[in-house]
């Protein structure tokens, strides 16, 4: 039964018995010579269908949580690239539970539990935070560096083109790389790209980000933690669901081919592995110009994972701050110093 699991990619691949079918029927999957799940007729029967989804999902995510870390192989096979059938059925799996309501729940179902365990044992949650911060403050801090990369190579184009009129640059220690001038002009947008989508939650935890504040200011201590932690769930996590999802497949469109998709099924995907092959993108907007576009849409994934974490730490930080009170503001935070004196301009960079 587990190996038919396996192939199959689903909890159950057969409904071989009564709770098994019932358990089914709450995802919605019916079997061919199955009734039909008749749609609800009122309101009050949708949500409680919905519900029902939701917890069954939840439940399921254990098993595919064990299954995925048990059974390694399955969806990380490729990593070891042979170009085998089994290479591709692989990487064709691990592309569609990328995007698929099983991985969600896997993580949803995995936050449930440790917010559960931290809302017991408050030390815990606060060692959360300072880890997913130490997360966003090491990646951001590291790939700031970029903007200082940025502006050096904007200098050399600009010093080689107006002094020596050449047409390529080499750049690089040992090793060089050369390209023509163009190719490196156009790869100023992708140090910008690095800025942008790696250092957003570096800004976010020193403050650094814009807001436009119309009641923020004006409430009290509790119903900021309040905004903020409903501003976390309700619109940051939702809002980086949904550029992932778009964001996944618009990735592994410019990868691989047959060219993958949000709607395909499981099985679907599986049929096309026989077909699949590398197809990374290279083309420039301009004959000699940058031709590693693929890159951007890796930081656009990147970009939303880091958004998600940072929304489950904002989360959990605007809590404890709620519960224990004004002098919680800023416990254990990790901020840059710019000296002392400085302070009043400390976040706006």
């Amino acid at each position: 039964m587990e190996e038919d699991a396996a192939e199959a990619g689903k909890f159950w691949s057969s409904y071989e018995n009564g709770f098994t079918v019932w358990f089914e029927r709450l995802q919605g999957n019916v079997p061919e010579d199955a009734d039909p799940i008749l749609p609800a007729e009122t309101f009050i029967g949708a949500i409680w269908n919905s519900l029902l989804w939701v917890f069954a999902n939840i439940i399921e995510a254990f098993y595919n949580i064990a299954y995925a870390v048990s059974h390694p192989n399955v969806w990380l096979d490729w990593l070891s690239w042979g170009n085998t059938t089994e290479d591709k059925v692989s990487l064709m799996k691990f592309i569609y539970y990328g995007g698929s309501t099983e991985l969600f729940f896997a993580f949803f179902t995995i936050f449930l539990v440790v917010t559960a365990v931290a809302f017991f044992y408050r030390p815990f949650m606060w060692g959360c935070v300072i880890g997913m911060e130490w997360v966003a403050n090491t990646v951001g801090r590291t790939f700031a560096w970029a903007g200082l990369m940025m502006v050096l190579v904007q200098i050399i184009i600009i010093f080689m083109q107006r002094v020596f009129a050449v047409s390529e640059l080499s750049l690089g220690f040992g090793m060089s790389m050369t390209h023509d001038v163009s190719w490196w002009a156009e790869s100023l947008k992708f140090y910008n790209a690095l800025i942008v989508c790696m250092c957003v939650t570096y800004t976010f935890v020193q403050g650094g980000h814009v807001r436009v504040d119309l009641v923020y200011s004006a409430v009290g201590h509790r119903t900021k933690r309040i905004i903020d932690m409903i501003g976390s769930i309700i619109f940051m996590v939702p809002a980086a669901v949904l550029i992932w999802m778009y964001g996944w497949y618009f990735m592994w469109r410019h990868l691989v081919v047959p060219n993958p998709s949000a709607s395909d099924s499981l099985d679907r995907l599986v049929n096309k592995a026989r077909a699949l092959r590398w197809n990374v993108e290279t083309i420039g907007f301009s004959p000699n110009g940058f031709n590693a576009y693929f890159l951007f849409k890796v930081l656009l994934v990147t970009f939303t994972a880091l958004v998600m974490l940072q929304a489950v730490a904002f989360f959990y930080r605007s809590y404890l701050e709620l519960v224990e009170g004004e002098e919680s503001i800023g416990k254990h935070i990790d901020k840059d110093s710019l000296g002392e004196g400085e302070e009043a301009y400390e976040g706006t960079h």
